[in-house]
């Protein structure tokens, strides 16, 4: 087909795994520009585009569909909210500029918090129940951070909304009662959040730092997220964060994160009990980690679910503080079953692969536990992999009421070994092929 249709049709990608994965849906946009100048947009960075981009999409969606254009420039705006069949392309040298002021992003919308839906400040890109939404190009998203800084402070008030917003995920209050983003709450909102949204499409573009989590891509369904450049480190900067959803390919990026890189969760006890839907099926390949709490993080929002997650070919060549890190505690049940990382390598590392049943971070003391739910874990393989340096090959630390099942261990090799060799506490058929190390701290030789 020619991609000069005025209409758009889909092409499909085949993604090879060791489960069945269903070929990715790609739409193809219609040839149909709607430049952000043609409907008021001020370039410069001092004029408020917001108007301005909600009248170049609302355009684009009418038409059927195509290319929302930012051209080269500096574009300051407040939140920007897509409908279905919008591709927002971002020229070379295009620059958009989110504002900082927080009632730039109200009213509040329909979004979550770490696992617990509710209604908060607008997400700086936002996508809600939309079809075929892309972000393209070679530009940058960057928001002005001042205001954002100042809320990665935790104080009294803020801890207090947690609190209130847990309890009310906790008993079923409904979510469109849970309004997040009054006071001094200071939820900070996502960069991007595309939410129960199907053929998502992220390509080319650059990152530039994030208030909350960077990339959120929750109960979709389908698409590809490539060559992209992330960097954010303010507080809670994940990189991307796979929530509830399926059926995703992420190949040939570069995080540089102040928090997790590449996470998959599944939303957080009774909320994800509720709305029962797994994470599962995503492939992450050919991706550079430059800085990143976990390379690959599982959890610890996992109650509805993870399954079928495939990481390959993939290089941190600094630091991170867990390479392959599966983590849940009593109250968030749910199950991790067949992940899969392979062809991998890294710099200097805390563990090259840690399970801990019991992360629980300031939610520990902060609030109560409603019920308890002990996560399945069953199927975690790691192969063929180096490390440079690393206080542990690998710990894992199961629940005696639900031991860690089959872990499989196999081709990897660390060069310097400093705190021990590995730990495994309540886990079942643990498996380890020639997994071997160059230099054992000699302390650590001499322990009986």
């Amino acid at each position: 087909m020619s991609c000069s249709s005025p209409r758009g049709y889909y092409e499909t990608v085949e993604v090879k795994a060791p489960f069945p994965m269903e070929p990715i849906k790609v739409y193809v946009y219609p040839e149909k520009d709607f430049p952000i100048t043609s409907y008021g947009a001020v370039e410069g960075g001092e004029t408020i585009n917001t108007e301005a981009f909600k009248k170049a999409i609302e355009a684009c969606n009418k038409a059927g569909g195509g290319k929302v254009i930012v051209p080269a420039g500096i574009w300051l705006t407040g939140p920007i909210h897509f409908k279905s069949n919008i591709n927002l392309h971002l020229e070379e040298n295009a620059v958009v500029k989110f504002t900082d002021n927080p009632t730039d992003y109200l009213p509040a919308v329909m979004t979550s918090w770490e696992g617990m839906e509710c209604y908060n400040y607008s997400p700086l890109l936002y996508a809600f129940e939309c079809e075929n939404v892309a972000i393209t190009g070679k530009g940058t998203l960057t928001p002005k951070m001042n205001t954002w800084k100042v809320w990665f402070k935790r104080p009294q008030p803020h801890m207090d909304a947690l609190k209130e917003l847990y309890t009310m995920a906790s008993t079923d209050v409904p979510v469109e009662q849970r309004q997040m983003a009054t006071g001094e709450n200071n939820l900070r909102p996502h960069l991007i959040h595309f939410n129960r949204c199907k053929n998502v499409q992220l390509d080319g573009f650059k990152i530039r730092e994030s208030p909350f989590w960077t990339i959120h891509i929750y109960m979709c369904d389908g698409g590809i997220v490539r060559n992209l450049d992330v960097k954010a480190h303010g507080h809670n900067n994940d990189g991307i964060d796979f929530e509830m959803s399926r059926n995703f390919l992420v190949e040939d990026c570069t995080f540089d994160q102040g928090d997790d890189a590449v996470v998959i969760k599944a939303g957080r006890n009774q909320d994800a009990w509720r709305l029962n839907t797994p994470c599962e099926n995503i492939v992450v390949r050919n991706c550079n980690i430059l800085a990143g709490h976990s390379f690959l993080g599982i959890g610890s929002e996992i109650s509805g679910g993870v399954r079928n997650i495939y990481m390959h070919d993939c290089y941190a060549p600094k630091s991170v503080h867990r390479f392959f890190f599966v983590k849940t505690n009593h109250r968030r049940g749910g199950f991790v079953e067949n992940i899969h990382m392979e062809n991998v390598k890294c710099g200097s590392t805390k563990r090259v692969l840690e399970i801990d049943t019991d992360v629980l971070y300031q939610w520990k003391n902060l609030v109560p536990t409603y019920e308890e739910r002990i996560t399945h874990i069953e199927g975690i393989y790691l192969k063929n992999a180096t490390c440079e340096s690393a206080e542990a090959i690998y710990e894992l630390k199961g629940d005696e009421r639900l031991p860690i099942k089959n872990v499989e261990i196999k081709d990897v090799h660390v060069e310097k070994v400093t705190e021990f060799l590995n730990k495994t506490k309540y886990a079942e058929n643990v498996t380890e092929v020639n997994v071997t190390y160059a230099e054992l701290q000699q302390e650590i030789q001499e322990k009986p």
